[in-house]
């Protein structure tokens, strides 16, 4: 048998002359594409799968920070920042269990929580408000924004003295700062998130009828959600900043007024104390706005 005979009879056995596989090359070229187009299975991340390593890393965290302030404190530590007056965190939290049974303290948080809640409405209503009117209308943006980015950099404590002058009462001017302070992120997420809504959707729905009220409702609105709800966020630990120069100019309640007072009576421990207070309430307060915002962004989990 010749040699061309004896590859024709290998080649249709499915072997070579030496016995190995042939492979053709329409056949590798479907093996490589079946290769390519596989789909991957997902991996899932280590931190998705043990979700509780975040919150053990970040009490570490917090922990060793509260280590290296009790060292720089006890040691009184003087290198480009000076511990040597500054409590460890011992003596503060023997001061702060003497607080915690006094009722005065908890008034002081109190009547802060009142105004933070009144003023965050006003700034909340108004700033998702005014941010659509502007995202949905160029004439209402071109009348507002010129106001609202002069106004904004202005810091709280410079509307101390208008304040005190353009508003009859202590405690509306300490109101009317607070929520002037939360105003500005909400309006500007929200007119961020207004005017990022998909224009092929609003077109959309006009095609089938919608008018401008059904179209704001359920088109332009879930699409801005992330964005005012981001801002709402952002606005209420702003809210909490304006407020301790709010209440400087109280003289009577409010955990801004505590911090200041027990500035001006040089209690070292009561200062660090209304610090860390102010800082867990913005915190606490923070956490439940993007709580209270996760029923509204459910959708936003069921695409991903």
């Amino acid at each position: 048998m010749s040699k061309q005979s004896s590859a024709v009879i290998s080649k249709v056995d499915g072997l070579t002359k030496d016995g190995t596989p042939v492979i053709e090359a329409g056949e590798k070229q479907a093996t490589t594409s079946s290769e390519v187009v596989k789909p991957l299975r997902p991996v899932k991340s280590r931190v998705a799968s043990r979700p509780w390593d975040r919150y053990l890393v970040r009490t570490l965290s917090i922990i060793g920070a509260v280590v290296i302030w009790y060292l720089c404190s006890v040691n009184h530590v003087s290198f480009i920042v000076s511990f040597e007056n500054v409590p460890d965190p011992l003596v503060v939290g023997d001061q702060f269990l003497f607080l915690l049974g006094t009722e005065e303290f908890y008034k002081h948080i109190g009547v802060s929580i009142g105004r933070i809640l009144i003023s965050f409405g006003i700034a909340s209503v108004l700033g998702v408000a005014v941010g659509i009117l502007m995202g949905r209308s160029r004439i209402v943006a071109d009348v507002i924004m010129p106001h609202i980015e002069i106004l904004r950099p202005i810091p709280a404590v410079a509307w101390i003295p208008l304040a005190i002058l353009m508003l009859p009462t202590e405690e509306s001017s300490i109101i009317f700062i607070t929520a002037l302070g939360a105003f500005f992120p909400v309006v500007l997420s929200t007119l961020h998130g207004v005017e990022q809504s998909s224009e092929v959707y609003v077109r959309a729905a006009r095609s089938l009828g919608a008018g401008k009220m059904a179209i704001l409702r359920h088109v332009v609105l879930p699409g801005a959600l992330p964005n005012i709800m981001s801002g709402l966020a952002i606005g209420m630990g702003v809210a909490w900043f304006s407020l301790l120069a709010g209440e400087i100019i109280s003289g009577q309640y409010g955990i801004g007024y505590f911090t200041w007072n027990a500035y001006s009576l040089v209690e070292y421990e009561n200062i660090v104390i209304g610090m860390l207070t102010i800082g867990g309430l913005g915190t606490t307060s923070t956490w439940l706005v993007k709580q209270a915002s996760k029923p509204a962004l459910r959708w936003q989990e069921s695409e991903r």
